[in-house]
């Protein structure tokens, strides 16, 4: 997976330097391409100049980052305009040359809505996509489809391709049409939590065609585009991290994470941004070790436990077939020579006698802790540490048992 920050919040289209600055001080190498940028909503439908993208794309070559991705400007919502449709895919078409000139492979599109008669919405935005397929093609960009979301007196609503099973038969129906891989999906966490869909369910529907997902806390009304994991409501966070986590896992996801934090970013004050962004950062590579999970343990020719709890069963009911540990080990002597779930459970001396390739799992909370202790015993193996906080599957009804 790679990973790449969206700039929203983050950088002015008109003075971009600060911004990208920052975002490459916080250890992001690759950003979004967002024309929104210089192509604001709002300023579209008054009418009014528009800052357009050349500073932006002069900073980031500077700066040398990279943009693997881009997103196309949009109209709000919520617009009364009707005559704009000719003027969005004119930018889209401008974004595309953007995208060939700065080497970026991949270009998200939303549906158009405005103007256009609910029973015609899905004819009228095949003959669109199709319409920048060509010349996508030729440049050897992939088109990427995003869920979306429409304004019904104010609230927001499901729109065209808010469903997964919308958008995957929109997209195979565009690649029967263009070509094979012409044109994949993007998840918008932002229109997905104001409709409030099940993106396990989503994941699962659009399956292999999924290329990217846009990663953000949002409100029910879907208005606001925050920092992963910062929206919470006694302890709880209200996006469904869980969902998606186990979705991605589940496809074996291994596309583009795109952390967008705009209101956040844009409400912290100018001199604490560094920071916020360093933490988003981390924020990112968390979600990004919790999506590959899987890969994580199977990268390893073998690999022990260390810890007899909780997380020690988690992994043997989720990982344990396919990923068998030799032993787990314990700090506890009452359980040293015991077992669970049928593993043997070992001192931590025990550990000297693996050979150097054999990683180490923690399966405990305790992680860095742990982890000095098995590098003051002078351990070279790989250490890893396990996660259960989005399983596949669960064991509480064997915890139960357990009492």
């Amino acid at each position: 997976m790679d990973f790449v920050c969206a700039p929203a919040g983050i950088v002015d289209a008109r003075w971009p330097k600060q911004g990208m600055k920052d975002m490459q001080a916080a250890g992001f190498s690759a950003v979004m391409l967002d024309a929104s940028l210089g192509h604001p909503a709002r300023l579209l439908e008054k009418g009014k100049p528009e800052p357009g993208m050349k500073a932006f794309l002069a900073a980031a070559k500077d700066s040398g980052c990279c943009l693997p991705l881009a997103m196309a400007p949009r109209l709000l919502p919520e617009t009364k305009r009707e005559d704009l449709a000719g003027r969005i895919e004119a930018l889209a078409k401008e974004t595309l040359a953007d995208c060939a000139a700065a080497g970026c492979r991949k270009l998200v599109l939303h549906p158009m809505l405005a103007g256009i008669a609910r029973g015609a919405l899905w004819d009228e935005n095949r003959a669109y996509f199709l319409r920048l397929a060509e010349a996508a093609r030729a440049q050897g960009i992939q088109l990427l489809l995003t869920n979306d979301v429409r304004s019904v007196n104010g609230h927001y609503v499901r729109g065209l391709l808010a469903s997964g099973r919308a958008m995957r038969d929109m997209v195979d129906a565009l690649n029967e049409a263009a070509g094979a891989g012409t044109f994949g999906c993007c998840l918008d966490m932002h229109a997905a939590g104001a409709c409030g869909q099940d993106l396990y369910d989503f994941i699962h529907e659009v399956g292999p065609r999924l290329q990217a997902v846009l990663l953000t806390d949002t409100d029910g009304d879907g208005r606001k585009q925050l920092l992963p994991y910062t929206l919470a409501e006694r302890g709880q966070s209200e996006a469904d991290w869980l969902g998606v986590i186990r979705g991605l896992r589940a496809i074996g996801f291994d596309g583009l994470l795109v952390l967008a934090l705009r209101d956040t970013a844009a409400a912290c004050p100018p001199l604490l941004r560094p920071a916020l962004l360093a933490f988003a950062k981390k924020t990112g590579e968390y979600l990004a070790w919790q999506i590959g999970m899987e890969r994580e343990i199977a990268k390893y020719p073998q690999r022990v436990l260390f810890g007899a709890g909780r997380m020690c069963r988690n992994y043997l009911l989720n990982y344990g077939k396919a990923y068998p540990p030799l032993f787990t080990c314990d700090n506890n002597p009452a359980t040293w020579g015991t077992e669970v779930d049928g593993l043997p459970v070992k001192p931590p001396e025990a550990l000297r006698e693996l050979p150097e390739d054999c990683a180490i799992f923690i399966c405990n909370i305790y992680y860095r802790d742990i982890e000095a202790q098995l590098r003051e015993m002078g351990l070279r193996n790989p250490v890893a540490y396990f996660n259960d906080e989005c399983p596949p599957r669960v064991v509480l009804e064997k915890m139960e048992k357990r009492g």
